[in-house]
């Protein structure tokens, strides 16, 4: 399958594995903004996501040695989305920050099923049932 992409600038690095059976494609910082609390990321990438398909950006498992969380969590880049993908991180120490040149990100696409919704009158019984958060134990 070929998902299209297009560098909006000169300096975007091309979405790369680095091993070939790895879910996502690291994207890497073109720029970056300093905000009070959070820092923006920018690629100068955009993509062509296919219907039926979307891209979920997430951080990279090397955020883990630095003091940032994705402000979103997880991005969704949607099928009829053709902006830049950016990054947006909380500085939780307010000093921690990925570099331009850096990979700050990366790019997993999955196929969507079809689903459509069905309002119900009841639902099925579970063991869990409503229980919130922590009910199914420790």
């Amino acid at each position: 399958m070929e998902i299209r992409y297009k560098k909006l600038e000169e300096r975007a690095v091309t979405p790369f594995k680095k091993h070939a059976p790895d879910a996502g494609f690291d994207l890497t910082a073109t720029w970056k903004k300093v905000y009070p609390k959070y820092t923006e990321y920018g690629t100068d990438l955009s993509f062509e996501t296919p219907n039926g398909y979307v891209g979920f950006l997430f951080p990279r498992s090397s955020v883990r040695n630095q003091d940032l969380i994705l402000k979103n969590s997880v991005g969704v880049l949607d099928a009829t989305y053709r902006g830049e993908v950016k990054f947006s991180f909380y500085n939780l120490e307010g000093n921690d920050t990925y570099e331009v040149g850096e990979r700050c990100g990366q790019i997993v696409f999955i196929k969507l099923p079809e689903i459509e919704l069905v309002e119900a009158e009841e639902l099925s019984e579970t063991d869990r049932g409503a229980g919130g958060y922590g009910s199914s134990g420790k």
